[in-house]
């Protein structure tokens, strides 16, 4: 049995903000909610996907939304369970446990404020393996789970309660809520049984990011380069290094949309790199010739401390390091790639998996 403890939160948010590949919110606001409830009401019991029953209900919370807004609209604090509350409420039953629904820095965080103010069990597993900014964008959609019920709340006390007949609309209707509940809301969404969760997660993703977070802390503390202790770690690559230049950034839609351009350092002076980004980055083109696509992870990274940095964090001047790391294999069925892959996301490009495309 392992316990989330403050150190834990520390690992988990650095190594799920570069999981999240540029989304799922700066995890600072959600690391300091988590940390306060762990100091009051203890560690959280993490358990594994096996030991949950078949029958028994799991829920994810998070926040949806564009991560720009946060850095200005902070959450109460009392949103989210209000969202998980109202869920538990509707279904009629009692929740067994929480569960992340994608890696993400705020979004690693919240689901584990919500386990130790409601004394439930963490499950090691989630829905992306990484960040995605759409609701149906989760391996629980490739296996046929709904979305709904849901329930989004916003800081002002506002809640509403969704039941759409499939995933895009939970989407569509979701977003439209939430641009007018101010850009970001917290939801209790996707509620599922163990049977299913078996079936559809990804496991072992809490584990994960904390086992990227510590790597990165130990090689800092130990004087060693924080980079490849990264790319050991994650079974990445680095695919290039470099100054940022310019980043064109823009909130609509309730997504952050927009380019950062990277101008070449060291070994790859001379050259450029352009990534666009839809609160993830979603494709990398290194002097024009595509060399990592979703639904593959591509993160930024601080060059000299290998911090993640968000598409929100983006600014003139920074030195990053940009990594390519293979997602996982469910995302990489033919119903995968149609709900991730590229051309959802209006690219003319086939998805090629990231290990053959640094090969070319």
């Amino acid at each position: 049995m392992t316990k989330i403890d403050v150190q834990m939160v520390e690992d988990i948010a650095v190594g799920a903000a570069l999981l999240g590949t540029g989304g799922g919110g700066d995890p600072y606001v959600g690391k300091l909610m988590a940390i306060q409830a762990l100091q009051k009401n203890g560690p959280v019991e993490l358990i594994s996907v096996d030991d949950v029953p078949d029958d028994a209900l799991v829920v994810p919370a998070a926040m949806m939304g564009a991560p720009t807004v946060l850095v200005e609209k902070i959450p109460s604090g009392k949103e989210i369970f209000k969202a998980f509350d109202s869920l538990q409420n509707y279904l009629g039953k009692e929740i067994f446990a929480v569960i992340p629904i994608e890696a993400g820095g705020l979004n690693s965080m919240i689901p584990i404020t919500v386990a130790a103010e409601k004394k439930l069990p963490l499950v090691d597993v989630d829905g992306m393996g990484r960040a995605f900014p759409e609701l149906q964008m989760v391996t629980f959609h490739l296996y046929g789970v709904s979305a709904t019920p849901m329930v989004l709340a916003d800081e002002k006390g506002n809640s509403l309660l969704l039941n759409t007949i499939n995933n895009f609309w939970t989407e569509s209707l979701a977003r439209n809520a939430t641009v007018v509940m101010g850009g970001s809301v917290m939801i209790a969404i996707y509620p599922m049984y163990g049977r299913d969760l078996k079936q559809a997660g990804i496991r072992k993703i809490v584990t994960y990011s904390a086992k990227i977070g510590r790597a990165i802390r130990e090689a800092r503390k130990n004087g060693e380069d924080p980079i490849e202790a990264l790319l050991k770690a994650t079974g990445g690559f680095a695919l290039f290094k470099g100054k940022i230049s310019d980043v064109q950034r823009r909130t609509t839609g309730g997504f952050v949309r927009g380019e950062a351009h990277i101008d070449g350092i060291d070994q790859y002076k001379g050259e450029s790199m352009i990534i666009d980004f839809q609160n993830e980055n979603l494709i990398a083109r290194r002097n024009g010739k595509v060399v990592a696509t979703v639904p593959d992870l591509i993160c930024i990274v601080d060059a000299h401390t290998a911090a993640p940095i968000t598409t929100e964090g983006l600014r003139y001047g920074q030195r990053v390091v940009v990594i390519g790391i293979p997602c996982d294999p469910k995302w990489r069925s033919e119903k995968g790639i149609a709900t991730v892959g590229p051309r959802y996301f209006g690219y003319d490009v086939d998805y090629v998996p990231v290990e053959e495309l640094i090969k070319g």
